[in-house]
């Protein structure tokens, strides 16, 4: 019963009660970025390491980063020619046939259309999701938290890590 408790308790603090209006507006933005880039990578994986090592909300990451793979996939024709232009583009070929050459850059799928279209886009919409979220953050957070916190069932999601504490002393 606690082990499914514990993780529903870890999400519901880190909605609201655990992190700022910054932290919740790069962790949204953060996780567009990691969301739209394909799965299956070094790309993928670096980026993630860097989310999961920065202070930023990752239980907003997260959620960002489910919905924007779904969403990812309906527009893979668009990043399909965003990421063909990018690695077309004359004055980038020597950079992108050096990238070729280095170890473990192949591994990063740079050279998929798809992959360079998402992550360029990822960083071209970083920025902006940052600054349009940011204020939204900032006047409903704490308004979500101090409703949250009279919720009868977050009271008893919250309660749980006391009641797990009394359990591990007998």
């Amino acid at each position: 019963m606690f082990l499914i408790l514990r993780p529903l308790r870890l999400l519901l603090q880190a909605f609201v009660m655990e992190s700022t209006p910054r932290q919740m507006s790069l962790g949204l933005a953060f996780g567009v970025l990691v969301g739209l880039v394909p799965k299956g990578n070094l790309l993928a994986i670096v980026l993630g390491t860097l989310l999961a090592s920065t202070r930023v909300n990752l239980a907003i990451a997260t959620l960002a980063i489910v919905l924007c793979t779904f969403a990812a996939t309906v527009c893979d024709s668009l990043f399909d020619q965003i990421g063909g232009f990018i690695l077309a583009h004359p004055s980038l070929q020597g950079m992108w046939t050096e990238m070729a050459n280095m170890p473990f850059m192949p591994w990063t799928n740079f050279n998929n259309t798809i992959v360079m279209g998402s992550f360029a886009t990822g960083l071209v919409l970083l920025w902006p999701v940052h600054l349009l979220s940011r204020p939204l953050f900032e006047k409903y957070a704490e308004k979500i938290a101090q409703r949250a916190r009279q919720w009868r069932w977050a009271k008893l999601i919250l309660g749980a890590e006391w009641a797990n504490r009394i359990a591990a002393i007998n």
